[in-house]
């Protein structure tokens, strides 16, 4: 592991130059749940939710954060994403959400915090949208799940790797 790029000698912060960079294929998978009661969950599913479509609304609130994700995070490059997916699935056991983003683009930097931009909006609409019904939600596990492309090469969490 090198030093922070985003830090200088001196402390200062500064947006590292990306403009020498080869450009490459660059997809990033994050991940991350909402747990809530059994009967929330039930809400959501069943489409009864007072506030309209909550699976939905979160799906394009992810892929539109993702595509701010430069806007919300101090030094990270504005990019021309060329894909966002945003899926969710319902975790009887959990009980939950489970949210997934997928995050690609062909360029000079990598779009990991986009996708776990994606994921943390969405989860936080859920919880908007439902919080009438459970204000004990929780969101847990947001991490990143994968990374390909650029000169660090792939990552894979070693958890799912077994």
């Amino acid at each position: 592991m090198t030093g922070l790029t985003h830090i200088g000698a001196e402390g200062e912060a500064h947006m590292v130059d990306i403009g020498d960079k080869a450009e490459t294929v660059r997809v990033a998978v994050a991940e991350g749940s909402i747990r809530m009661l059994p009967e929330t969950l039930q809400l959501i599913l069943s489409g009864n939710a007072k506030k309209g479509d909550v699976l939905g609304a979160a799906r394009f609130a992810g892929i539109m954060a993702a595509k701010k994700t430069s806007e919300l995070i101090p030094l990270c490059h504005p990019l021309l994403i060329s894909k966002v997916t945003v899926d969710i699935v319902a975790d009887e056991k959990l009980p939950g959400l489970n949210v997934e983003a997928m995050v690609r683009l062909t360029g000079k930097t990598g779009v990991e915090m986009e996708a776990l931009t994606a994921v943390s909006v969405a989860c936080l609409t859920i919880y908007d949208m439902a919080k009438a019904a459970d204000k004990g939600m929780e969101i847990i596990n947001i991490r990143l799940k994968s990374k390909s492309g650029g000169k660090s090469g792939d990552f894979t969490r070693p958890d799912l790797t077994g």
